[in-house]
C-alpha cells in the first residue's frame, strides 16, 4: 500500500488510537517516561471543536493533566469547592467539602474544547508524535505485535507496534478476542443548558434528585451548566420549547435555593447509554477511558476515570523492556480492576435508587443522605472515593 506524502511509520513501540482528553494524557505521560508513543486522532488539528459539554474534573485529575505539562487557562476553570446533594419533597441531603480532603478544591469545571485545546497545545510542546486526520478501521492482536489498519488522506495503509492502546468511543474493542461490550439503554436523555439565576452558586456543586429526573448544576463562570436526566421525549421538547417553560420546571425542582431561574441558553440533548467491556486487556491491546466504560453523567465521574485508567496504564508499562507483554497488561488491568467496577457499579446503583419517587424510597434516601452527612469518617472517606478513585493511592 502506498503512503501519503506526510511521512507515517509502519511500526511504532506504544500506539494511542484517540486524541481525545484521555488518550492525549496517556500519551504525554508515556513520553515523559521516556517510551516512544504515537497518537492517532481522525479529526483535523485545525478544526473548531464545538461539544457542549461541561466536564467537571477532580482535584487528582486536575493534578494529573498539570503534572503532564497541559496548561488549562484558569480563566476556562470554575472552582467547585463543594458538593451539595438532597432531594426535591423529601428531607435528607449530603455536603461534601474541600475541607473534608484538606484539599485546595474538589474540583473545577471546564468546557470540553477547552480542555481539549490545552491537550493539544501540550502535546506539539512535548513533541509528542501525531497521526492527525487518522482513522482506525480495524485491529488486531498477535504474538509479538499489535496490528491497526488506519486510513489517511484517503490511503488505506498498515501500523505495527508492540502495545496499542484504544481510548477511542469503544467500537473497535469488539474486534478483538474474547471483548464483549455490556451495553444497557437507559431510556433516557441529558438536557444540557447554562442557567442564570438570581444567587450566585459560591463553587457549589449541586446533585438535586427532583420529581422529574436526577439533574446536577456545575458552577461555569458566572452560570451553572445544567445537565438533567429526563425521558428522550421530555428532553427533546425542553430543548426546544419557550424557555418559560424549562424555567418554570426548574424553579419548581430547585424550589428557590437560588433565587428565580432568570435566563437558559445552549441548550443540547445527549441519549444516555451504559456501556462496558468485560475486560480491559486483549493480548498486546489495552482499552482505556470511553474504549473501557462509557458512563450516566449522574456522579460527574466518566472522564475522571478515564484520567485514572491512563496513570494505571502508564504505571504498569513505564519501565517494561517490552510495553505489550502479557504480565505487564495483567498488571494494568489489575491495577484498575477495583476503581473501575466499584465506580461504573455505585453509578449505575444511583440511576436506579434516585428513580424512584415513592414515599419509601425517599424516606430511605434521605436517611442515607443524612447517616453520610453526620458521620466525618464516613463522609471522607466517600469524598475521597469520588476524586481519588477507589482503592486508589493518594
Amino acid at each position: 500500500m502506498s503512503r501519503p506524502s506526510e511521512t507515517v511509520p509502519e511500526h511504532v513501540e506504544i500506539a494511542v488510537v484517540g486524541g481525545g482528553p484521555v488518550g492525549a494524557l496517556t500519551a504525554l505521560r508515556l513520553a515523559q517516561a521516556g517510551r516512544r508513543v504515537t497518537l492517532i486522532e481522525a479529526r483535523d488539528p485545525g478544526a473548531k471543536l464545538t461539544d457542549a459539554r461541561a466536564i467537571a474534573l477532580s482535584w487528582a485529575s486536575l493534578v494529573a493533566f498539570a503534572d503532564a505539562g497541559v496548561q488549562i487557562p484558569d480563566a476556562a476553570l470554575t472552582a467547585i469547592d463543594t458538593v451539595h446533594v438532597s432531594q426535591q419533597g423529601g428531607w435528607g441531603r449530603t455536603v461534601l467539602s474541600r475541607d473534608d480532603l484538606d484539599l485546595p478544591r474538589l474540583g473545577a469545571v471546564v468546557d470540553y474544547p477547552a480542555l481539549a485545546e490545552a491537550c493539544q497545545a501540550a502535546l506539539v510542546a512535548a513533541g509528542v508524535a501525531v497521526l492527525w486526520r487518522a482513522r482506525v478501521s480495524h485491529v488486531a492482536t498477535l504474538a509479538a505485535f499489535a496490528r491497526l489498519t488506519l486510513s489517511r488522506d484517503g490511503v488505506a495503509m498498515p501500523l505495527t507496534c508492540r502495545l496499542a492502546v484504544l481510548a477511542d468511543g469503544g467500537e473497535l474493542a469488539e474486534q478483538l478476542p474474547g471483548v464483549t461490550r455490556r451495553v444497557h439503554d437507559y431510556h433516557q436523555s441529558a438536557l444540557l443548558a447554562e442557567l442564570r439565576t438570581e444567587r450566585p452558586h459560591g463553587g457549589v456543586a449541586y446533585e438535586r434528585f427532583s420529581a422529574r429526573g436526577p439533574l446536577a448544576l456545575l458552577p461555569h463562570g458566572e452560570a451553572f451548566k445544567l445537565v438533567w436526566t429526563r425521558s428522550p421525549t421530555e428532553a427533546e421538547a425542553l430543548r426546544d420549547a419557550p424557555s418559560e417553560q424549562l424555567i418554570e420546571q426548574l424553579d419548581e425542582a430547585l424550589a428557590g435555593r437560588f433565587g428565580k431561574v432568570l435566563a437558559v441558553s445552549g441548550r443540547a440533548v445527549f441519549p444516555l447509554t451504559l456501556k462496558q467491556v468485560n475486560r480491559t486487556v486483549s493480548g498486546r491491546v489495552a482499552m482505556i477511558g470511553n474504549a473501557a466504560q462509557t458512563m450516566h453523567p449522574v456522579a460527574a465521574q466518566g472522564l475522571n476515570l478515564g484520567v485514572r485508567d491512563a496513570l494505571g496504564l502508564v504505571e504498569a508499562v513505564a519501565s517494561s523492556a517490552d510495553p505489550g507483554e502479557a504480565g505487564v497488561l495483567r498488571r494494568y488491568a489489575g491495577l484498575r480492576r477495583l476503581d473501575s467496577q466499584a465506580v461504573v457499579g455505585f453509578t449505575h446503583g444511583l440511576v436506579s435508587l434516585f428513580d424512584g419517587n415513592g414515599a419509601l424510597m425517599s424516606l430511605l434516601r434521605g436517611a442515607g443522605m443524612n447517616l453520610l452527612d453526620l458521620l466525618p469518617p464516613a463522609r471522607r472517606r466517600f469524598a475521597g472515593h469520588l476524586v481519588f478513585g477507589v482503592g486508589t493511592a493518594r
